[in-house]
């Protein structure tokens, strides 16, 4: 590793409506680093290496340096120029072209007016050769596994002849196999003296490769350290600490009958899940981004096929073929992107409030009258901040919003609420307010599983938590064994600590 310096970012800052995602962030990297970065969900992570990308803009006030000059990074295409290339989770590739057309695509090689097909295999054929691939420049892309695609995209970084390689969470449906085959190739390709930025969750990766740490937590940045000097539990403390006046204290209610039952359930990504909740329970499911979570909700809810396994409800086995039969059963799902799939935004305040309501009666005809008296109740019942329930929803604020989403389930008086993400996207004000919604279905003997990102919130509002990891569930902590710490080292394949 160099100890020249490629890319340096100070006091970079980014703001969204309500949400501070960085503050004051310094970075660099340096010719020949694998510099990885860490963090919770929601550290801003990602939101940084987008600005480095290109994709963001930062607040005015900081200011980015390559090469030793300073950049405006207003574009993808200006990083690109630069020599900066970023691999994100997702295939940003043309299953249907060829190894060699998607390294060149935009990019061709051409002269007179013609393009140099046999010149552009030939440059395909070498840097697969020089990182030991048996990939073949005609292969079609879609024919290859994860882990050949995510190689084709090294590839094409190495052809334009990249300075930065940015790479996020890059294993995430990778075989053991694959994995160590990258990591191999990400020590190799550092010896060209590109710097490259890692993002995982999987620590284990992290101290496989890493010359230096970077920990991100809550917008702030935490430390950066050489790998060397730091092992797995402190890593994970500099990831997890905070101030204890971010958790909520809540009250705990004695548990009654189980509601949900759920055996080897598998299917929609998840595989061999098991778990049962009680009534005046809120069973909390953690994981990082990826884990199968939300995949595991949509499947109980019957937005999937489940492909084995088993599901009671009050004792009764159940087959939930679509949400309408989870609605009949007495479940409801508040959805982690309320204004895309729990709310019609268009529609009135009253209209959103009785519309999963109908899918337990054959009765498809509304009475206007008695659909803006339901609205009113509910808005009066949650004190939703609203003139009546004659309003659009798109003109409320987002606490408000998650308020018209909760009353159209209360409405289907179900008895198992399915919350993920509960509180994103909401100032703490309406979060406390959630909390006490939560709190006053417990006190009515309803359960509920709660999916959070939000570590303070997992913790202190969970009777039990079961973590998740790749589809499965890789542990359960009992409410005296919930904390950051342990959520955090099930998450990314440890053990308890």
């Amino acid at each position: 590793m160099s100890d020249e310096v490629i890319l340096s970012l100070k006091n970079i800052s980014k703001t969204f409506p309500g949400v501070q995602a960085l503050n004051k962030i310094s970075f660099d990297l340096r010719k020949g680093e694998i510099h990885c970065i860490c963090g919770e969900n929601g550290a801003g992570k990602s939101t940084l290496i987008k600005i480095i990308s290109g994709a963001y803009q930062p607040d005015p006030g900081g200011n980015i340096e390559f090469e030793g000059n300073p950049v405006n990074l207003t574009h993808p295409s200006v990083a690109m120029k630069l020599g900066i290339q970023t691999i994100y989770q997702e295939h940003t590739i043309f299953p249907h072209l060829s190894i060699t057309e998607n390294i060149f695509v935009g990019m061709e090689i051409t002269k007179n007016g013609m393009m140099r097909k046999v010149e552009m295999k030939k440059k395909t054929a070498e840097v697969l050769e020089y990182l030991r691939s048996d990939l073949k420049p005609d292969q079609l892309v879609d024919e290859l596994s994860s882990g050949e695609q995510k190689i084709v995209e090294i590839a094409k970084a190495l052809v334009l002849e990249r300075k930065v390689i940015i790479m996020d969470e890059p294993t995430s449906s990778f075989s053991a196999n694959e994995i160590d085959n990258l990591l191999e190739i990400i020590k190799k390709i550092r010896e060209r003296g590109i710097g490259i930025i890692y993002i995982s969750h999987h620590l284990e990766e992290v101290f496989r490769i890493a010359d230096r740490i970077t920990v991100l937590r809550d917008g702030l940045h935490v430390i950066t350290c050489n790998a060397k000097d730091v092992d797995e539990p402190q890593l994970i403390r500099y990831m997890v600490g905070r101030d204890a006046s971010a958790f909520y204290h809540r009250d705990f209610y004695p548990l009654g009958e189980t509601v949900l039952k759920v055996e080897n359930l598998s299917g929609n990504g998840v595989h061999d899940i098991s778990f049962e909740v009680r009534r005046g329970e809120i069973l909390g499911f953690a994981g990082m981004v990826g884990s199968g979570r939300s995949e595991l909700m949509t499947l109980l809810f019957g937005g999937a096929e489940k492909t084995g396994g088993k599901i009671y409800i009050m004792g009764k086995e159940v087959n939930l073929k679509s949400p309408i039969n989870a609605i009949k059963n007495k479940m409801c799902y508040i959805t982690e992107d309320r204004q895309y799939t729990g709310l019609f935004l268009i529609h009135t305040i009253a209209r959103n409030t009785i519309i999963a309501n109908m899918a337990k009666t054959r009765k498809f005809l509304v009475n206007p009258s008695k659909e803006i008296k339901t609205g009113n109740t509910f808005i009066e019942r949650l004190g939703t901040k609203a003139r009546d329930s004659r309003m659009l929803a798109m003109n409320l604020s987002g606490g408000n919003q998650q308020k018209v989403v909760l009353a159209k389930w209360f409405n289907t008086e179900g008895e198992i609420y399915i919350f993920d993400e509960p509180t994103r996207g909401i100032d703490v004000g309406a979060k406390q307010e959630i909390y006490q919604i939560m709190m006053n279905l417990l006190k009515e003997g309803k359960a509920i599983i709660m999916v959070s990102s939000d570590m303070p919130e997992m913790v202190s509002m969970s009777d039990r938590v079961m973590v998740m990891k790749a589809g499965r569930i890789a542990g359960e902590l009992k409410r005296e064994e919930v904390s950051e710490e342990n959520i955090l080292e099930l998450s990314i394949g440890g053990k308890k600590i």
